[in-house]
């Protein structure tokens, strides 16, 4: 089997009567970027405390090149939490040093490492300033440079882009496309779902505590709902009643939205809306990813 680089395998994890996974399993290679999205509470942060240790799974294991995950690797993981981790009042710069330190650097190169990516990321002019004196923007920024400060072999972030500017995500953005370029695995978890469908190489959605789609952003357009966006200047508002296999989404002014059901015939759509009228446009649309996630999400689950 290829190598896959860091393997979530069939992990569970249950608290009491509440099962907060159910047998999640995802992969994530050498330099590929993988959005891990679902609603609050889905279990995106608790599959990602398992995968660093801090948590212990039911059943199921974390894998590194094929071996489980030892302390040795757990030490060489970049982690950006979701609550922030810093010391308040300590200085950028020092706090960076001191992380870098913890994790196996000497104090040199910790120094060295501090200095390369307060530049890389904005924060020169801040390496001297309390963390609590900082902007929030900032303080994400610092946050994401100790994830970065150890040269991590793979890359784990929930909600990296949580209250930054678009100057600062696209600060960010540039990074983790860089580690990923230079073969390091990243996996972070958003709610902004445009930038997911921007970035990411791969998707997974969560519902329940497990994975309900997989897939590249195109794989899970094309797997979504066919729909077609007509345009017939002329037509009733009704025309497309009663076509047989089409459901009506949305119509906004003169152009309908249409969602085939499978089996339906897209020209049998083309001749009603022909013998409706001039048809101006006639295009089958793909769902956005926000669009894919609302719709996974709320349907209903199987048991």
């Amino acid at each position: 089997m290829a190598d896959r680089g860091l393997e979530i395998d069939r992990i569970s994890k249950r608290y009491g009567d509440v099962v907060a996974l159910r047998e999640m399993t995802f992969a994530v290679g050498a330099g590929e970027m993988f959005g891990f999205v679902g609603s609050n509470g889905a279990g995106k942060t608790t599959t990602m405390r398992i995968a660093l240790g801090v948590l212990a799974a039911d059943s199921g294991e974390v894998r590194w090149h094929g071996s489980p995950l030892d302390l040795r690797i757990r030490r060489r993981i970049g982690y950006m939490p979701e609550e922030r981790g810093l010391y308040p009042k300590m200085k950028v710069a020092e706090q960076l040093a001191y992380l870098g330190e913890l994790h196996g650097l000497s104090r040199a190169d910790a120094r060295d490492a501090a200095l390369r990516w307060t530049d890389r990321l904005g924060l020169a002019a801040r390496r001297d300033e309390e963390v609590q004196k900082l902007s929030l923007g900032n303080q994400q920024r610092v946050q994401l440079a100790a994830a970065l400060v150890h040269d991590p072999v793979v890359l784990v972030l929930d909600e990296p882009f949580s209250g930054l500017d678009p100057v600062a995500v696209d600060v960010m953005s540039g990074v983790l496309r860089e580690k990923c370029e230079s073969g390091v695995p990243v996996v972070f978890s958003s709610h902004q779902l445009d930038l997911v469908q921007r970035l990411c190489d791969r998707v997974g959605i969560v519902r329940s505590g497990r994975m309900v789609a997989c897939g590249t952003v195109d794989e899970l357009r094309d797997a979504g709902p066919a729909e077609l966006l007509v345009d017939v200047p002329d037509a009733a508002p009704d025309w497309a009643d009663g076509v047989p296999g089409v459901d009506v989404v949305a119509v906004a002014g003169t152009r309908t939205t249409l969602r085939l059901t499978d089996g339906a015939d897209d020209q049998a759509v083309l001749k009603a809306a022909m013998a409706a009228g001039a048809v101006r446009e006639f295009t089958r649309r793909r769902p956005s990813l926000t669009e894919l996630f609302r719709n996974v999400v709320t349907e209903e689950p199987t048991a």
